[in-house]
């Protein structure tokens, strides 16, 4: 059964999409802990981080700093926290989160909700520092 991720990467479930190649897709999360909060994914499901290839693994984290970069020159942040936790869905992703102190990624707390207008224009202004 496809999880949820590989579902919005075949489009079957809109998204807030940052970026995309042809082996990973960076979205903002439905669920963030704080605004901004991006989740870099590989096309191809994977359960655990530790069973991509080596290639594949060192491919997802230069994929991820790339959005890393461009969400630090837009989120007023101290810095991009990333965390990998790989219990909530069967499919390998990186959480890359706006934080200003340590509490920030604390995923027990209160999921933050956003319109759909201001995650667009997220997605966008992230999108947008990716090429500039």
């Amino acid at each position: 059964m496809s999880s949820i991720f590989t579902k919005i990467i075949q489009g079957e479930i809109p998204s807030f999409k940052i970026a995309e190649n042809d082996k990973f897709i960076a979205i903002l999360d439905a669920f963030p802990i704080t605004k901004g909060h991006v989740l870099v994914i590989p096309k191809r499901e994977v359960d655990y981080i530790f069973d991509l290839s080596d290639h594949e693994y060192m491919e997802l984290f230069a994929f991820a700093k790339k959005i890393a970069l461009a969400m630090k020159k837009v989120i007023n942040c101290n810095r991009i926290g990333i965390s990998v936790i790989g219990l909530e869905v069967p499919h390998v992703h990186i959480h890359l989160i706006p934080i200003n102190c340590i509490d920030d990624m604390n995923f027990s707390k209160p999921k933050l909700s956003f319109e759909s207008l201001e995650m667009s224009q997220i997605s966008k202004s992230i999108s947008e520092a990716l090429i500039s």
